[in-house]
């Protein structure tokens, strides 16, 4: 993970421990976009590979000739809404990140790159079977990169609650400024 390693939860501040989560959080919505774009460039890719089984096999009237023929379907995948059985939703949160320069972001365009992605129509089996092994380790490595997002969010989050059912913070700290005043 590209963050800070693991801080005990439980010697941090209440407004280091609230940053600290809202940190996470924040880097959390980075990831995620970058997870999501690599599982669709990665559907593509497979498409692609279904496509040409199919046409080998001569069911080529079941499958687009083009790969960009699947767009619509690949895409609607990643896009729908989640169900109990894909995973909760989470509540959107104002975009305060710029994809353009985020280290992530720049890794998947450069794996697309040196592996022809943008050509993928053009790309011979070998090529497009090492495509989609580079674009499998990505999104491995990213999804263990938010795993671990998660575990820390979770374990900050179970001290900061820990901390209100124990009393050590008021409740009406919640709705307190990032300072700790009243916002009245």
């Amino acid at each position: 993970m590209s963050d800070a390693g693991p801080i005990n939860p439980g010697s941090l501040s209440l407004a280091d421990l609230r940053a600290e989560r809202s940190a996470l959080q924040d880097a959390d919505d980075v990831v995620s976009y970058v997870r999501r774009a690599a599982q669709a460039r990665l559907d593509l890719a497979r498409a692609e590979a279904a496509r040409r089984v199919l046409a080998a096999q001569g069911v080529v009237e079941a499958v687009d000739p083009d790969i960009s023929g699947e767009l619509r379907r690949v895409l609607s995948n990643q896009l729908r809404p989640r169900t109990t059985s894909t995973g909760a939703p989470r509540p959107p949160r104002e975009e305060r990140f710029d994809m353009g320069d985020d280290e992530r972001a720049l890794e998947l365009d450069r794996i697309c790159a040196d592996n022809g992605f943008s050509r993928l129509g053009g790309l011979t089996d070998d090529e497009l079977s090492a495509l989609v092994a580079a674009l499998e380790s990505f999104e491995r490595a990213i999804s263990d990169d938010r795993r671990q997002r998660f575990e820390r969010i979770d374990a900050l989050s179970a001290e900061l609650a820990r901390r209100y059912r124990d009393g050590e913070v008021d409740v009406d700290s919640l709705f307190a400024d990032g300072n700790g005043n009243d916002p009245q």
